[in-house]
């Protein structure tokens, strides 16, 4: 099978989406059960914890990260319910889906399996980039820049399932990638439209990489994550790198200059990498 252009790969990945050959990346029920007790009026520590609880290795991850440095909580964290009373119901809820995420970049065989481990590996430094810049935008959350952030290339992972079984791109690493960084984003937003996130979290994996966005104040997760990326790729020989960052109004909206880079801002390297150790837990 022969694609003469992105827009022909994007039809057949509608095509095989319609006839139920290929299958999105969805959340497991956990993490709409949680959404769904965090949203409830009334709802209770104990509701939510029996729900975490019916995944032990969730639980157990989720109490990890809560006794992470990244919180720096004077009492140790002992149980699923303590956990959810020391963080906030919103901040576990936030936590349950990124600690959920990694599952998803397991490839189904080992042909591509270097190639979701650089989508995984790229999505946590800007994910943690993310979090950090957050210093800057005290109006936002900073576990949620953290899971916007892991998010952002979602629609990578539909790509690499179908290359698995079309040679042209699974035998040409260099067009394989190609076709990455040109589809990734319209899959994105497909992905985005059947997960029942805000669309603030949502923006980000289908708006990452339109600099011409303008909008007002205040920053949002989009401003965050696109910052993060630019950030990641700074001195590359990436072709975003010759653009006119001075003109990028995310940098303004974060309130960091385009010529800092933000490992040399005082305790920022710190944040960054306690953030990754958070997401190799």
């Amino acid at each position: 099978m022969k694609f003469k252009s992105i827009n022909d790969f994007l039809v057949h990945v509608q095509t095989e989406l319609d006839n139920n050959r290929l299958i999105l990346p969805c959340l497991p029920d956990i993490v709409f059960k949680v959404q769904a007790a965090v949203n409830k009026e009334n709802s209770t520590t104990q509701e939510l914890a029996e729900i975490i609880s019916t995944d032990p290795a969730l639980s157990a991850r989720l109490i990890q990260v809560a006794n992470s440095p990244i919180y720096r909580r004077k009492v140790e964290i002992r149980d699923i319910k303590h956990a959810i009373s020391i963080l906030g119901k919103h901040t576990v809820n936030t936590l349950v889906s990124i600690l959920i995420m990694r599952n998803m970049y397991t490839p189904s065989s080992r042909v591509l399996k270097q190639h979701f481990h650089k989508v995984w590996e790229d999505s946590v430094n800007i994910s943690a980039i993310s979090r950090a810049l957050t210093s800057f935008t005290p109006h936002l959350i900073a576990d949620e820049a953290m899971l916007a952030g892991l998010i952002h290339q979602i629609g990578k992972l539909p790509i690499l399932m179908l290359a698995e079984q079309l040679p042209e791109f699974k035998d040409h690493p260099l067009r394989l990638e190609k076709l990455l960084e040109k589809a990734h984003v319209p899959i994105g937003k497909i992905i985005m439209n059947t997960w029942d996130f805000p669309e603030s979290l949502k923006a980000p994996a289908y708006e990452y990489l339109n600099f011409n966005k303008i909008s007002g104040k205040p920053a949002n997760y989009v401003d965050i994550v696109q910052v993060a990326y630019l950030q990641s790729i700074s001195g590359s020989n990436n072709p975003v790198c010759k653009l006119d960052w001075s003109k990028i109004q995310s940098f303004q909206k974060v309130g960091l200059a385009p010529e800092i880079e933000i490992i040399e801002i005082d305790g920022i390297p710190e944040r960054i990498h306690e953030a990754k150790k958070q997401l190799s837990l």
